[in-house]
């Protein structure tokens, strides 16, 4: 070790020799070349300081901007059972372990919620789920209809938006997996004014609409004192730019033919275009977004979850987009149910086959919930 030392210190002496000797002939143009290259590094280290301090401090921000969400988890429990025998649909056992799913398939209800005060729950005329399944790079959109005739338990018989009424997005995401058998990981509940903020801060949304639709926005604004002109759009049927407000008329709009199926064909179309401006988005104007919305926003999501979605975002918005809805057309009738208009589902095997292919695939091997 000591001779290695030496040497080491003779190898140096020599290299310093070669500097320090005036009488050596040294090659100025390679002389200059290490001060150049220190210099370099010595910028190259300064430039990278900046911006990983930059970037802590936007992620310091983005962590103190995820304080404002309402972050409640799920509580399930619900009064003692009422008896569903002889209903149409026999309840389901609640137990999580024998749900379908998939570790690459994270299923994320989005519940929109018309509440106007904090001390209640209101309605959710919308109930979207989003599956991001990262085995087929595809986002998946399936919407239940409200007026769905289902098992809530501990209520018994009643329209499904019913649910989240009576207990919130907790009993609402219970009543869906009782019935469907299917697992829902996570949720997430806008209310109305979250909705219209979110459009306003992408700038609107352009969207195709028919001369109906744009009527009936038009309608809507001025009936409401939300405009000041009955024809605030001036645009023929075509794509047609809307704000906030216009936006989420044009996504409660159910009186079409088709009424509530028309319906949630409209939240389908608005939430992929939404999904397709988000592509666009900046990181600050993702901060701003959930900044401006969070504190309406009320979710089981981790911080730690958000911020991996939002890392991935870039990435899952490059996926496919599919989309179902149930009932399916074919396999339901109208009925009036304790003077209820309601949608009866036929076949209910059938119904929890069909949602469990769309969502795990065609080959997917369903197991029927105990």
């Amino acid at each position: 070790m000591a001779k290695r030392m030496a040497k080491q210190s003779s190898d140096n002496s020599q290299f310093e020799d070669i500097y320090s000797d005036s009488s050596h002939k040294v090659n100025k143009k390679h002389y200059g070349k290490p001060k150049r290259f220190f210099v370099l590094k010595k910028i190259g280290l300064m430039l990278l300081s900046i911006i990983f301090t930059l970037s802590g401090a936007m992620m310091v921000y983005y962590y103190k901007t995820l304080d404002v969400v309402n972050f409640i988890p799920l509580n399930f429990d619900v009064p003692s059972s009422t008896s569903s025998a002889g209903s149409l649909n026999p309840i389901h056992s609640t137990n999580s372990d024998n749900l379908l799913n998939d570790p690459m398939i994270l299923n994320v209800m989005l519940f929109g919620s018309d509440r106007r005060s904090t001390d209640e729950y209101g309605r959710s005329d919308t109930m979207i789920m989003l599956s991001i399944d990262n085995r087929t790079k595809t986002l998946k959109m399936t919407s239940f209809l409200r007026d769905m005739w289902v098992e809530i338990p501990g209520y018994g018989s009643d329209r499904l938006n019913a649910a989240y009424s009576f207990g919130g997005p907790s009993l609402a995401i219970l009543t869906l997996e009782s019935n469907f058998g299917i697992r829902i990981d996570r949720y997430a509940v806008v209310d109305f004014t979250s909705f219209k903020n979110i459009v306003d801060i992408l700038g609107g949304i352009d969207i195709e609409l028919s001369d109906f639709e744009i009527d009936y926005i038009n309608w809507q604004l001025y009936k409401n004192n939300q405009a000041d002109t009955r024809y605030e759009i001036d645009a023929e049927a075509g794509i047609v730019h809307l704000n906030g407000q216009q936006a989420l008329w044009h996504a409660r709009n159910r009186d079409s033919l088709g009424s509530d199926f028309d319906r949630t064909d409209r939240q389908r179309q608005v939430l992929n275009v939404i999904i397709n401006e988000v592509k666009q988005c900046s990181f600050s104007q993702l901060i701003d977004i959930v900044s401006e919305i969070g504190p309406k926003i009320t979710t089981n999501f981790k911080k730690s979850e958000i911020t991996t979605l939002v890392s991935n975002a870039l990435t899952y918005l490059k996926y496919d987009v599919e989309q179902y809805k149930l009932p399916a057309p074919e396999n339901y009738y109208g009925a009036i149910i304790e003077e209820k208009d309601v949608l009866v589902v036929s076949d209910w095997d059938e119904a929890r086959l069909e949602l469990a292919k769309f969502v795990f695939g065609e080959s997917v091997a369903v197991k029927q919930p105990e």
